[in-house]
């Protein structure tokens, strides 16, 4: 009886084994399962691995696009304003001896020039009266020389007649040797004294 009691008791113990062994290896392999299921969903869950980089394309110096270089904006224009030219100078004329040769009383080409000149002064003071000496050196008598004084005066007044002056605003006379420009008693004192004189009257 008691060799069967034992042997119940044991049998009852191996079964309870059994059934706990078996537990033990279902919970296992729960635990087993389980932890493979996350790493599974560990695995799904990762991110992905990046992706290599792009390599960087690089243009042939043909494909590179064109460089557009604006140019800086221009700078206002300033008028510049020029100033009108200064008025010319007023040109004053004078009136010119002529000169004779000795006991002459023609004109000499060089003293038509100097009578052309005189022209402009008769133009720029218009209406203006003008008288006109005739003088001669100390040599001769003083009748000669004022005749000779006379047609002096006579032919520079004939010249500028002739030049387009008004013969009314002219008059001559004649003083002959009384009035010599330089008084001494050589040739080149007796040149400067043969001469007709302009001058200008009120």
């Amino acid at each position: 009886m008691l060799l069967q009691h034992m042997a119940g008791t044991f049998l009852e113990r191996s079964g309870i084994m059994k059934r706990f062994l078996g537990l033990m290896v279902a919970f296992i392999c729960v635990i087993i399962l389980a932890g493979c299921g996350c790493f599974q969903q560990a695995i799904k869950g990762e991110a992905p691995p990046p992706a290599p980089p792009a390599e960087a394309k690089v243009l042939k110096p043909e494909e590179k696009p064109p460089v557009v270089v604006t140019p800086p904006p221009e700078a206002p224009k300033v008028a510049v304003v020029t100033p009108p030219p200064p008025p010319a100078p007023e040109v004053k004329y004078v009136l010119r001896d002529i000169h004779f040769d000795f006991d002459k009383y023609n004109i000499r080409p060089q003293d038509a020039e100097i009578l052309k000149e005189n022209l402009n002064w008769f133009k720029a003071n218009p209406g203006k009266r003008v008288r006109i000496e005739g003088h001669c050196d100390e040599r001769g008598t003083s009748e000669y020389n004022l005749v000779l004084g006379q047609k002096r005066a006579d032919a520079a007044k004939s010249y500028l007649v002739n030049l387009g002056v008004d013969e009314k605003l002219l008059e001559t006379v004649s003083y002959g040797k009384e009035r010599p420009l330089d008084p001494g008693h050589n040739e080149e004192a007796w040149a400067k004294n043969r001469r007709a004189h302009f001058l200008v009257l009120p």
